[in-house]
C-alpha cells in the first residue's frame, strides 16, 4: 500500500480515469468497481439507482482528490482501474483465436430495447434483458459487434398503484449527462446527425453510445430542434404511442441504424435482428445495392446474405403488423426506390404470400430477407416452425428452415455481490489467479467443483442461502416502507413483521403477460393459506412486476395479487414489491428459494429469468416450457407436471394449477423442511449443487454468444 501523500499528477491520473471507467458500463459487472463508487457515496449510490456518472456528479473533483489522499482507498482505485485497463486491452480473447473475421467486419445487433442497468431504464422485458446480456458477453469474449437501438428519454414507465392497487404509469425524463452516455461526434467535434425520410418529412436524429465494455451500443434520438414536436417525440417511450408511432420507431430502428453505422465508417458483416423491429433494415440495404447498380433481384440475394434474425415470441399477437394504408402513409416513397409497386411492397411483408389485403408483418418481412432464422429454445423452434410453415410453403413443419439457439444470460453481471464474493474467494482459494473467475465461472468446470463438500460444505451453502435470504427480506420490508408512503414507528413495526427468514420464500418475477399466469397458484387459495399458516413448514411469496401500460388484463392480475397481499389472510406471507426493474430483479433472484415460473406452454418462448437464479441456490419450479423444458433432468429444480399439455386453454389452466400445487407440496416443501440433527437439509442442498453444475455454465450467454458465432455469424 502506497502511504505517501499523491502528487498532483497522481491525483489527476485517477480521477480521470475514475470518470472515464464511469463512462463504459463495465463497471456494472465489476464487483470491485462498484464498491468503489459505493465508497465514494453510499447513500448516493443506493438512492441514485447505482449510477456510478451520477457519484461522480456528486462527489466534487476537490472531494474526489481529498478522498483518493486515503492510501488504502487510492489502492482500491488503482486495482480497479488496472483491472479494467487489463479488460481493455486483452487480446488474447476467445474471439481473437475463433472469430478474428468479425474484428473488422463486426456483427450489427439491432433490437429495439437493451436492458444493461438500472440506471438506464430503456428497456420493457426480458427481450431487452436478453440484448444486454448479449453485448456484454460479446464484450467478455472479444467479439466484434455492435449494437443499434432508439434512446427513449423518458424511458420505460414508473410504476405506482392506486388507492384501488390499480397499476399507474409515470414517466421520468432522462438527462444524458446523468448517465453512462457519450454524444456520437462528427469530424469538428459537432454531434453526428443522420436523416430518415417518414410520412413525407425528413426527420433528422444524432446518437448515443453506450460503452459495453469493448463493445459499443448506438441509440438514436430524434430530438433535435429540427424536428416538428411530434418527431421530436418520436423516441420518448419504450414501445409508446399507437400502431403510427411503432411504425415510425421501427422505420428509425432499421433505416436510421443502417445509415449511422454507414456514417460511421462500419461495414458489418451480419446484420442480426433481434426481433421483427429492425426489419425495415432489408429493405435500406437492398435500396443502397440497387443505388449501385445491381437489380432489384440481385440487390435482394445479396441482402439475404447478408441478414441474420431471431423470433422471440411464440404469440401471434406478439409480430407487429400494420395495414395497407399505415405502410403508404409513412413510407410513401419506399415501393418506388425499389422499383415496386405499392402492392407489390406490401407483398414483401405479407405472412399468406399471394393472399391479397393481409397487412405488412415485421416478422414475415424478416424471415423472407434473412440467410438463417431461430427461435429461442427447443420447444420455440418446433413451434416457430409449425407457425410459418405456410409463409415457407413447406410441406411439414420439418422441411421449415428456422433453427434454434436457446437464450442465456451474462452470469456474472447478475450474480449478486454476496454470492459473488463467495465464488470468488473458492475460486482463489483453489490457487487460481483472482483476475481469471469472471472467465473460468462461465464454464461448466468451475461449477462442477461445487458438487464437491470439500470445495464448498453443506453448512457453508446453507449459511449463504440464509445471508441471501435475509438479505432480500430486508430489502422487501423497506420497499414496503416507501410503497406505504407512511413513516410513523408504527409502520415500521408493522413491516419488520413481514415474511420470516426461516420460511421457504418463493418468487415471481416477470413481465405481467396474461400468458405468464402470476397469479395461477392462488386458484389454490384455501390450500395456500394454510401452507402459509403452517408454522412448522412455513411457506411465503414474494412478487413483482409490471404490465403494458394498455394491458387491462395484466394489471388485473396484478391487482389481484395485490389484494390478496394486503386483505386477505397471506397478509404478511405475501408482498408485492413495485416498480420492477433489474435491481429488484437481483434482489429476488438471489434470496428466493424458489423461482416460480408457470406459463401456459408453450407460449414461453425460452425465458431466462429463472437462469439468474442458479448461481445463488435459489431452484426452479416450472411448467415444462422454453428453457426448462431442456434443462430440468429431474434433480436440478422442479417440474410442474409433463413435458405435454392439453389442448383447451380453460383444460389447461385446472390441470396445471393442480400440478403445481402437488409439486409444491409432494416435493418442495417436504424436501426443504428435511433436516438433519445438526438442522441442515442436506437432500435440499444436494439439488441446489446439482442445479448449478448442470444449470449455471450451461445458461450464459458466454455460451449463447459463442453458439451464434459458430453456427451464424461465420456461416453465410
Amino acid at each position: 500500500m502506497t502511504t505517501n501523500p499523491l502528487t498532483p499528477a497522481e491525483l489527476t491520473q485517477l480521477t480521470t480515469g475514475l470518470h472515464r471507467l464511469a463512462r463504459n458500463i463495465w463497471w456494472s459487472w465489476d464487483q470491485d468497481a462498484q464498491e468503489v463508487f459505493h465508497e465514494l457515496s453510499p447513500r448516493g449510490w443506493q438512492n441514485l439507482y447505482h449510477n456510478a456518472v451520477a457519484i461522480l456528479l456528486e462527489v466534487s473533483d476537490y472531494e474526489l482528490r481529498m478522498r483518493l489522499q486515503d492510501p488504502g482507498f487510492a489502492d482500491r482505485v488503482r486495482k480497479v482501474l488496472a483491472s479494467f485497463a487489463a479488460y481493455m486491452g486483452e487480446k488474447d480473447t476467445w474471439a481473437a483465436k475463433n472469430a478474428a473475421p468479425l474484428a473488422a467486419n463486426p456483427v450489427a445487433y439491432f433490437s429495439a430495447e437493451f436492458a444493461f442497468h438500472e440506471t438506464l431504464p430503456i428497456a420493457a422485458g426480458g427481450l431487452g434483458a436478453l440484448a444486454g446480456d448479449h453485448a456484454k458477453s460479446a464484450s467478455d469474449l472479444g467479439l466484434g459487434f455492435v449494437g443499434i437501438s432508439l434512446f427513449y428519454r423518458e424511458g420505460y414507465f414508473q410504476q405506482s398503484f392506486n388507492h384501488d392497487n390499480w397499476q399507474q404509469e409515470s414517466y421520468t425524463l432522462l438527462q444524458p449527462k446523468n448517465l453512462p452516455l457519450e454524444p456520437v461526434l462528427d469530424a469538428s467535434g459537432e454531434p453526428l446527425v443522420g436523416s430518415v425520410r417518414i410520412a413525407g418529412s425528413t426527420i433528422r436524429f444524432h446518437a448515443w453510445r453506450i460503452n459495453v465494455g469493448r463493445v459499443p451500443v448506438y441509440l438514436l434520438d430524434t430530438n433535435r430542434p429540427e424536428n416538428e414536436g411530434h418527431y421530436r417525440d418520436l423516441t420518448n417511450r419504450v414501445y409508446g404511442g399507437d400502431s403510427t408511432t411503432r411504425i415510425m420507431q421501427e422505420i428509425l430502428l432499421g433505416i436510421g441504424g443502417v445509415r449511422l453505422l454507414r456514417q460511421l465508417g462500419v461495414q458489418p458483416s451480419t446484420f442480426h435482428m433481434n426481433e421483427g423491429h429492425a426489419a425495415f433494415l432489408t429493405l435500406e440495404l437492398i435500396r443502397e445495392k440497387m443505388a449501385a447498380g445491381k437489380s432489384f433481384a440481385e440487390a435482394e440475394t445479396l441482402t439475404k446474405h447478408e441478414c441474420l434474425f431471431t423470433t422471440h415470441t411464440p404469440v401471434e399477437a406478439g409480430h407487429d403488423r400494420f395495414s395497407n394504408d399505415l405502410v403508404a402513409y409513412v413510407a410513401p416513397k419506399f415501393g418506388q426506390h425499389l422499383g415496386l409497386t405499392q402492392q407489390q411492397l406490401m407483398e414483401l411483408g405479407n405472412e399468406h404470400p399471394g393472399k391479397e389485403g393481409s397487412p405488412f408483418c415485421m416478422t414475415a418481412l424478416a424471415l423472407r430477407y434473412s440467410r438463417a432464422a431461430n427461435g429461442v429454445s427447443e420447444l420455440h423452434g418446433q413451434v416457430s416452425r409449425e407457425m410459418w410453415q405456410g409463409f415457407f410453403g413447406a410441406k411439414t413443419p420439418a422441411e421449415v428452415p428456422i433453427g434454434h439457439i436457446t437464450n442465456g444470460i451474462h452470469l456474472v453481471g447478475w450474480m449478486k455481490g454476496t454470492a459473488r464474493k463467495v465464488w470468488r474467494r473458492k475460486f482463489v482459494e483453489q490457487g487460481r489467479p483472482e483476475s481469471a473467475f469472471v472467465y473460468e465461472a462461465n464454464y461448466p468446470e468451475f461449477w462442477q467443483k461445487v458438487k464437491d463438500p470439500a470445495f464448498i460444505s453443506d453448512e457453508e451453502l446453507w449459511a449463504l442461502r440464509y445471508k441471501l435470504r435475509r438479505e432480500l427480506i430486508e430489502f422487501t420490508r423497506r420497499r414496503l416502507l416507501l410503497q406505504g408512503r407512511t413513516f410513523s414507528q408504527g409502520d415500521f413495526i408493522t413491516f419488520d413483521a413481514f415474511l420470516n427468514p426461516d420460511a421457504l420464500t418463493i418468487g415471481f418475477a416477470r413481465r405481467f403477460a396474461t400468458y405468464k399466469r402470476a397469479p395461477l397458484i392462488f386458484d389454490q387459495f384455501e390450500n395456500v393459506v394454510k401452507l402459509v399458516k403452517d408454522s412448522a413448514r412455513p411457506v411465503q411469496f414474494v412478487f413483482a412486476g409490471k404490465a403494458h401500460p394498455r394491458d387491462d388484463q395484466g394489471k388485473a392480475f396484478i391487482q389481484k395479487v395485490i389484494h390478496l397481499s394486503k386483505f386477505s389472510e397471506l397478509k404478511g406471507h405475501l408482498v408485492f414489491i413495485e416498480n420492477y426493474d433489474i435491481h429488484v430483479a437481483r434482489q429476488m433472484v438471489a434470496g428466493c428459494d424458489i423461482w416460480l415460473n408457470n406459463p401456459r406452454r408453450p407460449l414461453e418462448a425460452s425465458g431466462t429469468s429463472g437462469m439468474k437464479t442458479t448461481p445463488h441456490g435459489c431452484m426452479n419450479l416450472s411448467i415444462m416450457d422454453g428453457w426448462w423444458r431442456e434443462g430440468y433432468d429431474g434433480q436440478n429444480g422442479f417440474a410442474i407436471g409433463p413435458d405435454s399439455h392439453p389442448a383447451g386453454v380453460n383444460e389447461q389452466d385446472r390441470v396445471d394449477s393442480e400440478n403445481l400445487y402437488k409439486a409444491l407440496t409432494e416435493e418442495v416443501i417436504p424436501s426443504f423442511f428435511n433436516r438433519d440433527a445438526t438442522g441442515v437439509p442436506r437432500q435440499w442442498i444436494r439439488k441446489i449443487r446439482h442445479s448449478m453444475a448442470t444449470l449455471a455454465a450451461q445458461y450464459s450467454t458466454w455460451r449463447m454468444v459463442q453458439e451464434y458465432t459458430t453456427k451464424y455469424y461465420l456461416t453465410k
